[in-house]
């Protein structure tokens, strides 16, 4: 959020043709930059919470992944999960300027963590409440797994960038903000591919680590 709030989305533009796009998606990009600019303020004096603040007794839990700063709020087993886990779809899990750099691995110890606090229900940012949170973190523990080595799976002996390889991933034809977010995940799992000595990064680009 950084880049929209210091409304400078042309430092978000540069990054993404860094890591592949061509220059016809990026217009589509610039679009969608300014509309969203006029939805992004920065809180004024906000107040600051960490793991282990009490709210009117709801317990705060930072759970990493889908944004740096995220936070969860949890009491007699029901949690306010915000975006960490949803129902019938995944959090979108991306790289973006200025993030922690492993948010995939972030959001995989935050997914253990759900599955170790057991909640009886959660209410998510989107969709219908999750009656079984710990099954759901399961699940999307598995997919993670599955989509690293499908992300493996893309690379080949030649450095490819991260867009090239959200097109092997995600659909083709993606309007602008999906394809954000293709490229972003795309990003997230292979850095976490470098982490796990899967894959080594050539420069800003990819290549198989097993080849």
């Amino acid at each position: 959020m950084a880049a929209w709030g210091e409304r400078d989305p042309q430092r978000f533009l540069a990054y993404w043709q860094a890591h592949g796009m061509p220059d016809a998606e990026l217009e589509g990009q610039m679009r969608d930059s300014e509309r969203l600019l006029a939805a992004v303020h920065w809180v004024r004096d906000p107040e600051l919470l960490e793991r282990g603040d009490e709210l009117d007794g709801w317990r705060v839990e930072v759970l990493r992944g889908h944004a740096d700063g995220h936070i969860v709020l949890l009491r007699d087993g029901v949690l306010i999960a915000g975006d960490t886990i949803l129902q019938g779809i995944t959090p979108a899990i991306g790289l973006y300027p200025n993030s922690r750099p492993d948010p995939l691995g972030d959001y995989l110890e935050t997914l253990q963590r759900i599955v170790e606090l057991a909640p009886r229900i959660a209410y998510a940012g989107h969709k219908e409440p999750i009656e079984d949170p710990a099954g759901r973190a399961r699940e999307i523990l598995e997919h993670h797994r599955e989509r690293l080595d499908g992300t493996a799976a893309a690379l080949t002996a030649d450095p490819k960038s991260a867009y090239e390889v959200s097109l092997s991933l995600f659909e083709r034809d993606l309007p602008p903000t999906l394809r954000r977010f293709a490229t972003a995940e795309s990003l997230a799992h292979l850095e976490r591919l470098v982490r796990e000595g899967r894959a080594e990064r050539v420069g800003l680009s990819y290549r198989s680590d097993t080849i």
